[in-house]
């Protein structure tokens, strides 16, 4: 969903000086920690418990722009890692611009291929626009202008067009052609360019003969409307391009157990996870469903699909019918693969404290606890000797039952009274259920309650490794990041594969 493109209606220095915001003592984190953790959580121009977006964005651009600058080579691996490995749009266009707009100011190279790496998605180079000139005005340094229009060539096809190019965008695709001119690769999408400026200018030029697919969209776009109903072949559809987002709006009538049946398979893998509760309520075929259902569940097609694990959840949640249940299982699973399987003992808190109902986007179907608690649990199915702690201003023991599923696992813990929704009494959950444990994982948003201590970790020996798993990207956290204590964050597994390199020696402790 666009956030940018569309029309509109405590100096902290020092551990004596930062606070969380809760008043424990808190800890500061070098810029490029600071800027990793507020990324990988960050969804852009959304408050969180503690921050408003206002703010949070602020200081997510100064953070940017300071870090491109200072050390633009870790800048260029992590602006693609957190488009494509930590799977975030927004974020990864506002750092990209913002370091671009940095680095020329201060007369860095690079930052072309950056804006261009950031661009991964056929209306992102149409966001990206829309969010400078709505920021910065219609100058257009050159580094941004080109890494746009190399975007562009990748990204513009037919089918593209079709799918993004809408009248309710401000900047359309004829308004990114028009403003950063990108070369065409061919012939062919020189035409289609040429095509796409004609529909952005209303010029009733005659659609070229090397666009077929533009072509057999216009030949549906003119059946009477008493027809389109029984255009049910799905080659037909694909085709021409349809959508499902489309299809109901050109058979103007509501997506009927045909409909979905006529275009599920050409829908790609997020858009079949997100429609499961429409498929039961069309009342789609059994047969069709277990094609669905087949192609979640297949491996290949998760890896593929690069699908965040907390959208099984929510497909979970949202879905009654058992005929998904266990191929979402299944498929998160698969998603979890980077999940390290943990020697030793191991004890995971997670936090359920009020401020971890905290929604991760403004449709609050999940919450920071959800992530906490489907990644302390897929950490816990895979480690050999684990305690699972749920703690807020008290805390207990999930006692594991042998063979779980992680979905399984977490709709007991909602069951089972685990989200206490209390204060975060961090501190406390660790003295009372450290004993002697190999390492210590604690899944957070780092905003503990001062309870006498200044670091809370301090009940854990120094030689035991303490992972704290931020799920928000507040400026303080509760531990310094030094020695053993390491800090982590994001809504991928990518993060968890670091562990076991850490504790085998490996000193790079980022996940690109």
């Amino acid at each position: 969903m666009a956030k940018f493109n569309i029309k509109l209606r405590r100096q902290h220095h020092g551990t004596g000086e930062a606070v969380t915001a809760e008043g424990a003592p808190g800890f500061s984190r070098e810029p490029r920690a600071e800027l990793f953790l507020l990324a990988v959580s960050n969804m852009v121009g959304e408050d969180t418990f503690y921050e408003g977006a206002a703010h949070r964005d602020a200081r997510f651009r100064e953070l940017v722009a300071a870090v491109a600058v200072t050390d633009p080579e870790w800048f260029a691996r992590f602006v693609p890692w957190l488009r494509t490995g930590a799977m975030l749009r927004s974020a990864a266009v506002v750092a990209a611009l913002e370091g671009a707009r940095a680095q020329v100011a201060a007369g860095v190279p690079g930052s072309r291929a950056i804006v261009d790496a950031a661009l991964q998605r056929a209306d992102e180079p149409g966001e990206a626009l829309a969010y400078w000139l709505g920021r910065h005005g219609r100058a257009l340094p050159k580094p941004v202008k080109r890494g746009i229009a190399d975007a562009v060539v990748r990204l513009y096809h037919e089918r593209s067009l079709l799918k993004y190019d809408a009248e309710g965008s401000a900047v359309r695709f004829g308004d990114v052609i028009d403003l950063t001119h990108p070369r065409a690769r061919d012939e062919r999408q020189g035409e289609l360019f040429r095509h796409a400026l004609d529909r952005r200018h209303q010029r009733d030029n005659p659609l070229p003969e090397s666009l077929p697919v533009l072509a057999a969209r216009a030949e549906l776009m003119g059946l009477p409307v008493g027809q389109r109903r029984e255009v049910t072949d799905p080659a037909v559809l694909s085709a021409a391009g349809m959508t499902w987002e489309a299809l109901a709006g050109w058979r103007q009538s509501a997506m009927d157990a045909a409909a979905w049946e006529a275009i599920i398979p050409t829908m790609g893998y997020l858009a079949l996870l997100r429609n499961l509760r429409n498929f039961d309520r069309a009342g789609v075929s059994d047969a069709v469903a277990e094609a669905v259902a087949a192609k979640l569940a297949d491996p290949g097609e998760v890896a593929r699909s690069r699908v965040l694990p907390m959208r099984f959840l929510s497909a979970y949640n949202a879905t009654p019918s058992l005929r998904w249940a266990y191929p979402l299982e299944q498929a998160l699973q698969h998603a979890l693969a980077n999940v390290p399987a943990l020697d030793a003992r191991t004890l995971i808190l997670i936090d359920t404290s009020f401020s971890m109902s905290s929604a991760f986007s403004k449709d609050g179907t999940l919450c920071c606890w959800d992530a906490a608690t489907v990644f302390g649990l897929a950490l816990a199915a895979r480690a050999r000797n684990p305690t699972v702690v749920s703690f807020s201003d008290a805390s207990r023991v999930f006692p594991a039952v042998a063979g779980e599923s992680v979905l399984t696992a977490v709709r007991r813990f909602k069951d089972g009274g685990y989200f206490y929704g209390g204060g975060t009494r961090t501190e406390q959950a660790v003295r009372d259920h450290y004993d002697g444990h190999d390492r210590l994982v604690i899944l957070t948003d780092e905003q503990a309650h001062w309870h006498g201590e200044a670091d809370v970790t301090a009940a854990v020996p120094a030689r035991v490794p303490v992972y704290t798993w931020n799920l928000a990207g507040y400026r303080v956290g509760h531990m310094p990041t030094e020695g053993n204590r390491h800090t982590f964050g994001g809504l991928s597994d990518a993060a968890f594969a670091m562990i076991p390199l850490i504790e085998v020696g490996s000193r790079d402790q980022w996940p690109f």
